[in-house]
């Protein structure tokens, strides 16, 4: 602790005090070599010791600075992760995508259609939408999910795609209502056919997609 007298323009003699706080990280380090395992971080920083956090002396407060237990706690809250609002279940593939048309590039400056005969690499997720992770693969009245992520050498591209040519709002101010109707009724577990209907037929522009999912 060091203390100095200082004066300000009012010719009032103050104290200044100032506190040093000085932590010794020689007990965390590590003697290692580089052919030696090493503990590290999410982003790939050694880590000295994860049994204990850094505090004010032996029994003061913790630090903020103790960046290894904040990344600690944030791994530690997000474990489980919960099931996905939409589209929870799926099934994935890992293909190429083949260009069979020279003339793309015709339409677009993307590398990913540069000539005829270029292959890319693909995954592809096929999913139900209102469904969540119990739900069965044949359920009638539910669109179908069908995403695509293109590895281009330009970057990842993702194409998220439905196998029906409409959706059931145009105000996408609406989509947390639409998806609320069509999932389970928290209360009781189960699918709401009255909140599902309620909604459908407070809204018009469900009617094209509804005659369209609900025809042979």
């Amino acid at each position: 602790m060091i203390t100095l007298l200082a004066t300000t323009m009012s010719n009032i003699w103050i104290y200044i005090s100032i506190g040093f706080l000085v932590i010794s990280t020689a007990s965390n380090a590590r003697n290692t070599s580089l052919n030696e395992e090493q503990m590290t971080g999410l982003l790939g920083r050694p880590v000295g010791r994860k049994t204990s956090l850094l505090t004010v002396g032996y029994h003061g407060p913790a630090l903020l600075q103790d960046f290894q237990f904040l990344e600690e706690m944030a791994h530690f809250d997000r474990e489980r992760i919960p099931e996905r609002v939409v589209h929870a279940k799926g099934s994935g593939a890992f293909g190429v995508f083949r260009v069979t048309n020279g003339e793309m590039r015709r339409y677009t400056k993307m590398a990913l259609f540069d000539r005829a005969g270029k292959e890319t690499e693909v995954a592809v997720r096929f999913s139900t939408v209102a469904g969540g992770q119990d739900s069965a693969d044949t359920v009638f009245g539910d669109p179908r999910g069908f995403a695509t992520k293109f590895y281009t050498e330009e970057g990842n591209w993702d194409l998220v795609s439905n196998n029906v040519p409409m959706f059931f709002i145009r105000d996408s101010q609406q989509f947390p209502s639409v998806i609320h109707a069509n999932k389970k009724n928290p209360m009781t577990g189960l699918k709401d056919p009255n909140a599902l209907w309620d909604f459908q037929s407070l809204r018009p522009e469900t009617l094209n997609l509804i005659t369209y999912m609900y025809s042979d």
